[in-house]
Formats: structure tokens, C-alpha cells, sequence
């Protein structure tokens, strides 16, 4: 089971964080601090997986960012990866290549992206088609609900 999700840019500064499991907000600032500390330490051609403490770490930089999963020492590292890496596609489809601002400008996008994609530290469904559906239906939810009308109204329903 996969215990969390972080993404930090180079210069080390936190863009999303995902917990699957109950930490002390302290204990999530101290494991941050490490990880991000030990994986910007690291060199590009070492393995991207570490073990720290009673769990796996699995690591990917794509552009500026890190993606960063930490998961049971019994998990599979490289479906691990996997996942780290149709999380990225999923981001790509959405955004059109992302970038950093756009994880910085549109937290709750890349939120709701991972939660369709992960549910519980468990994939949910690894389908993208499946995934950018929802994440489109959800879209047409919020423009509605911003606009004030729904389509029940425009059918003279409500």
C-alpha cells in the first residue's frame, strides 16, 4: 500500500502532499525534511528507489519536479513506478506538458487527478481514457456550478 504522495521541486520546496495513513503533523514535516533531502542529495544515475526507515521510498524527477511515493516494504517498486509515471501522463493529458505552475496554480486539479488515480494508497483504475473522462465530467460540474445554472435548469426541470 502506498503510504504517500509528495511532489518538491529542485530547490526542495513542497508542491502537493497526499497521505494515505494517519501521521503527527510534525512526523509528516520531519519525514518530508529527510526524504527531500536525502533524494535532491542523490545523484541522476543512482537508483531510484531508497529504503527509509520501516518503508520503501520510489522516486522520479520529470522537468523540475520530483515525484515521490512511499509505500510498504512488501510493494513492488517498479509498479510503483508505474504509477508515479501515468500519474505524469495524466498531468500531461490535463495540462498540456505541466510544469511546476501549473501544479502551484492548479493544486486542486492535480489533487483531484490523483485521487481518481489513487484511492487509500491503492490504484483505482489505470485506465487514462477512464481517468481524464472523470476528470472532464467533474470540469463541466464546476463551470456549471460558476455559472450559476445547471443543466436541469436549462432543461426548465429546476
Amino acid at each position: 500500500m502506498i503510504q504517500f504522495v509528495l511532489l518538491f521541486s529542485r530547490q526542495g520546496k513542497s508542491r502537493l502532499q497526499k497521505w494515505y495513513n494517519a501521521v503527527l503533523p510534525k512526523d509528516k514535516k520531519r519525514i518530508v525534511r529527510e526524504i527531500t533531502s536525502v533524494v535532491l542529495s542523490r545523484k541522476t544515475k543512482m537508483c531510484h528507489f531508497l529504503e527509509y526507515k520501516d518503508m520503501k521510498v520510489v522516486y522520479k524527477r520529470y522537468a523540475s519536479l520530483y515525484f515521490c511515493v512511499g509505500m510498504d516494504p512488501e510493494d513492488n517498486e517498479l509498479i510503483t513506478l508505474e504509477v508515479i509515471h501515468r500519474f505524469v501522463e495524466l498531468l500531461d493529458k490535463y495540462f498540456g506538458s505541466v510544469c511546476e505552475l501549473d501544479i502551484i496554480f492548479n493544486f486542486e486539479k492535480a489533487y483531484f487527478i490523483l485521487d481518481e488515480l489513487l484511492l487509500g494508497g491503492e490504484l483505482v483504475d489505470s485506465s487514462k481514457k477512464s481517468v481524464l473522462k472523470a476528470i472532464g465530467a467533474q470540469d463541466i460540474l464546476q463551470e456549471e456550478t460558476e455559472s450559476g445554472r445547471s443543466s436541469l435548469e436549462e432543461l426548465g426541470l429546476a
